[in-house]
């Protein structure tokens, strides 16, 4: 089944449209876009500069895709934006190109969900299954793991780190990474309790989610130290790999200023 492209819409031949996608009325696609099968632009959508946008995806009026980075330092350089499978974005998102300080990308995964005015800046990397509530804006190079869920209104600062299997609470100020499975909120954002509610959805198993409580106990309750953390569980046998996971993402946060570790390895590199 060919395209369907509405006569008020303007799509540059050289742009790659796949079968089954529609394209509605005064949507807007560059040459370098690549649209694949059995997506729908509704309309006013726009799609700039280098966008590969994968199959299934519902895209809703006034999101612009591919837009510059809001960077200064930005010297026009042909950056891209990769967007997977079956994601909802909602009304007037915003997914910027990346810029050269990183890989050149911003990366969305599949099956996302991003509600309406949303940013996704430069360099982010979000993964699989996250959820985005309205307002919701990312800095420059944030990462949001998979099945993370940030709800509305919240601002995560550049070079953050959100774990996965997190909520982030609404009207949240993220300054510092969040690490896995933990519920953060407040200005700045701090973890408040183990994320119960998203692990039991995925099927972690009741043990697991024990383990995980007592390793956020100790962290964020007890505060007795990361390594003191690491040799408490392994000593009761509990170091499950979840639980290494969570272990190492804290510890990489507190390698960079600020709680952002990614930000002192872009220095070393």
């Amino acid at each position: 089944m060919s395209p369907k492209i509405s006569k008020l819409a303007v799509v540059d031949s050289k742009a790659r449209i796949a079968d089954d996608v529609e394209i509605g009325p005064f949507c807007v696609v560059g040459p370098l876009a690549s649209i694949g099968r059995g997506t729908k632009l509704y309309n006013n959508v726009t799609v700039l500069g280098d966008v590969t946008i994968g199959e299934d995806n519902l895209i809703s009026p006034g999101s612009v895709l591919g837009g510059h980075p809001q960077d200064l330092s930005y010297k026009g350089t042909e950056t891209k934006v990769v967007i997977g499978d079956r994601n909802v974005i909602r009304e007037c998102v915003t997914v910027n190109r990346g810029s050269e300080k990183e890989d050149g990308y911003t990366r969305v995964g599949s099956d996302c969900y991003f509600m309406g005015n949303v940013h996704i800046a430069h360099d982010c990397n979000v993964a699989d299954h996250v959820i985005i509530g309205h307002g919701t804006m990312l800095g420059g190079h944030v990462h949001v793991d998979h099945h993370a869920t940030l709800s509305g209104s919240v601002a995560v600062t550049h070079y953050g780190a959100i774990g996965s299997y997190t909520f982030v609470g609404g009207a949240s100020r993220v300054l510092q990474d969040i690490a896995p499975y933990m519920l953060a909120d407040g200005n700045p954002a701090r973890p408040r309790c183990v994320n119960i509610v998203a692990l039991k959805r995925n099927n972690f198993e009741p043990h697991v989610i024990d383990k995980i409580n007592e390793a956020y106990r100790l962290m964020y309750r007890a505060r007795v130290g990361l390594e003191n953390v690491r040799e408490l569980m392994r000593a009761k046998g509990d170091l499950l790999p979840e639980i290494e996971h969570f272990i190492e993402k804290v510890g990489v946060s507190q390698t960079g200023r600020h709680g952002r570790g990614r930000e002192q390895r872009r220095k070393a590199a």
